[in-house]
């Protein structure tokens, strides 16, 4: 197609949480579109196997374990393009964690820890780390997966709520301030999508009908309707698009 100003041809991706779920899609969606993907997550087999996945379908990949809550983990990956590849176009922050369901003050001080370790100083130092890269190279794109809930803040889901509102805010902070390196930096807020990432109310069927009573469309997300989105963020076709955060909701937060 001439002038397909959604080719990522000869670009490099970095897609963390990308061994399932929102994170798999948006790995297999921009190789679909030309991209080399990183396909990064804790467990070096699951990466794997999305990596082949993407081969075995044309596509360029390679597999990366990496924790995102371990600075050593991030300064190890990052490294590790920048031997390699010399270069980072695009950074997808989607690993995230949400391992309390319960009260808000009720929450235990290590589900606090490991979610704002992972959700909020993750997200940053991968963050700051792509964007030195970037900088050397006067161009790039984050996306950061935030949440509906850094919008409107779910009960129960009270310090996940937190974090991914500090996730928006860190979006645009970066925005703000990477411009001038020629780096563009946005945000996806999915609303309810079905992964195992969103396991606690999928499994409650009565809670799960409540919320999907409350969306216009009448329905829940599949994964692959938040990657479109991502590839519009990360494309030529966004070009201009800096400091968003795009909810993708079904329409829950009208």
């Amino acid at each position: 197609m001439k002038n397909n100003v959604f080719d990522l041809t000869g670009r490099i991706a970095l897609v963390t949480g990308a061994s399932r779920g929102i994170g798999e899609a948006i790995a297999k969606l921009l190789a679909d579109y030309g991209a080399y993907v990183i396909v990064s997550s804790r467990k070096i087999e699951d990466c794997q196997h999305v990596a082949n996945t993407i081969i075995d379908q044309g596509g360029k990949a390679e597999a990366f374990a990496c924790h995102v809550g371990k600075m050593e983990d991030i300064q190890s990956i990052m490294q590790h393009i920048e031997t390699r590849h010399q270069r980072l176009d695009i950074l997808i922050n989607n690993a995230a964690t949400n391992p309390y369901f319960g009260p808000i003050i009720d929450t235990p001080i290590d589900a606090f820890e490991k979610t704002v370790e992972v959700n909020i100083r993750g997200y940053f130092f991968m963050s700051t780390l792509a964007c030195h890269l970037m900088r050397q190279q006067g161009k790039g794109c984050i996306v950061n997966t935030a949440s509906v809930n850094a919008l409107h803040p779910s009960a129960m889901q009270g310090i996940y709520s937190i974090t991914k509102a500090a996730v928006a805010n860190m979006t645009r902070a970066f925005a703000k301030e990477c411009g001038a390196y020629g780096i563009r930096v946005n945000a996806l807020l999915p609303g309810l999508t079905e992964t195992k990432f969103a396991g606690a109310l999928f499994n409650n069927e009565q809670l799960l009908q409540q919320w999907t009573q409350r969306i216009p469309l009448g329905r829940h997300a599949k994964p692959e309707e938040m990657a479109g989105t991502v590839l519009y963020l990360v494309s030529d076709a966004a070009s201009y698009t800096t400091g968003e955060c795009l909810v993708v909701d079904g329409g829950i937060t009208l």
